[in-house]
């Protein structure tokens, strides 16, 4: 156990000095197993973890779907999703920053990332709530904490993560993620609820829509709404695996984009760039892991974790309780996927140990990773609208995000204390 804690140790001192995480992971999953097993066995072991991550099949619903979520960036579907939740609730206190959630919600179903879903929001409803006088902090804060939903519903690059690296189904987490990301939509948009109760002038109502118009609207997002039913549809019926929904979804989102005429050439080019460097960030980071992780499952610390905490025979849930406090805590001071790929091979083991099941754990993961990208002061969807909003102040930005942080510490306690939430749509399953 004391070797697996010197190898996090080294993790956190390399990575202090900013040496890339993969790097930082690599090295220390290599110079662990070396000097545990041997330098022959594990560079060994590294070369044959290299080529088995860079080869497998599993893996290629990651590029896939990171491509699906560049396409329909450029499509320009956002605007219409906004457009149609705005039509409904736009008239309510707060109507327009829960129309950006709600809208959030929609282009996170194609889209699968938190930062492009919290970039193309602030692009689209930012404008909007200033223009009806909406205070900086309620804006900001709505556009942030529903931009990470985008890492929810599904397709999620963090769930295809988590599978991978626990080997649980893809198609299943997926699945898992639909009715928490409803639960997420609602608390956020109950957050919002209180903000404008204690501030009415923090989120004045805008115009009132006639129900033609609210109809007119809905027919906007048609695509979306066929998209999201082809790829999620067909997983959960059993039509086709995970990564061919991802490569169903990639071919939809192109062909989308070509019909709303908004792919030149020049433009296809840049997707397929931005794509591929993405693609490459995250198989760098994963094979990181990887190395990492079989550095920590040769010691003994999976099994001594979870022998020490059986030990004291406290309630399971209250494990549970605790591994998320810990995710909290360290959420507000690093990286989030940093996070989930040091610490998942020790607490994964606890976690199937103690009975849980899996799937659930992952949604929890996932969660807790929503939060971390709000949480002051390194969240990374705070930082992406202090760039792309630089009239905002940062400090702005951490004051408007706290109730959206509780709401979603909420939502946390909700999925931990219902775990029906999560796994219902996957016992239904084929």
């Amino acid at each position: 156990m004391t070797e697996a804690f010197l190898g996090f140790i080294a993790v956190f001192a390399l990575a202090f000095l900013r040496i890339p995480l993969a790097v930082a992971m690599s090295i220390a999953g290599i110079v662990g197993l070396g000097l545990m097993r041997g330098w022959n066995p594990a560079f060994a072991s590294t070369s044959q973890t290299i080529f088995e991550t860079g080869f497998h099949y599993v893996l290629s619903v990651i590029p896939l779907f990171v491509l699906m979520g560049n396409f329909v960036a450029r499509a320009g579907m956002a605007r219409e999703l906004f457009t149609a939740a705005n039509a409904f609730v736009g008239h309510k206190r707060g109507g327009l920053a829960m129309a950006s959630i709600i809208a959030s919600g929609g282009f996170g179903s194609i889209c699968g990332s938190s930062i492009a879903t919290a970039a193309t929001m602030s692009r689209v409803a930012y404008p909007e709530m200033k223009a009806h006088g909406y205070k900086d902090t309620l804006a900001t804060g709505s556009i942030a904490s529903g931009g990470t939903l985008g890492i929810l519903i599904p397709p999620s690059t963090v769930l295809v993560i988590y599978g991978i690296i626990t080997e649980t189904d893809i198609g299943r987490l997926f699945v898992a993620g639909i009715l928490p990301g409803i639960v997420a939509i609602t608390c956020l948009c109950m957050a919002v609820v209180f903000v404008t109760w204690r501030d009415p002038e923090a989120g004045p109502p805008a115009k009132r829509f006639t129900w033609k118009e609210r109809f007119a609207a809905i027919r906007g997002v048609w695509g979306v709404a066929l998209l999201f039913a082809l790829v999620i549809g067909g997983i959960y019926g059993g039509v086709f695996t995970a990564t061919e929904g991802a490569g169903v979804g990639a071919a939809g989102a192109f062909v989308f984009a070509l019909l709303r005429r908004t792919l030149s050439p020049r433009v296809l080019m840049e997707v397929l760039i931005e794509s591929s460097r993405t693609t490459a960030m995250l198989f760098m980071i994963l094979i990181g892991a990887m190395i990492f992780t079989n550095f920590i499952n040769f010691t003994s610390m999976p099994g001594d974790l979870r022998d020490f905490v059986l030990q004291f025979s406290p309630h399971p849930i209250m494990v549970v309780v605790v591994m998320m406090g810990i995710y909290l805590a360290l959420g507000m001071v690093m990286e989030e996927l940093a996070i989930v790929l040091l610490t998942i091979p020790v607490f994964f083991p606890v976690i199937t140990g103690l009975g849980f099941d899996p799937v659930w754990f992952g949604i929890l993961i996932v969660t807790i990773v929503e939060i971390g990208l709000i949480s002051p002061p390194v969240g990374l969807n705070l930082f992406v609208l202090n760039s792309l909003l630089p009239d905002v102040k940062l400090n702005t930005l951490y004051r408007g995000v706290w109730p959206f942080v509780i709401a979603d510490v909420v939502r946390l306690g909700i999925l931990i204390a219902v775990p029906s939430i999560a796994l219902w749509l996957p016992s239904l399953m084929q």
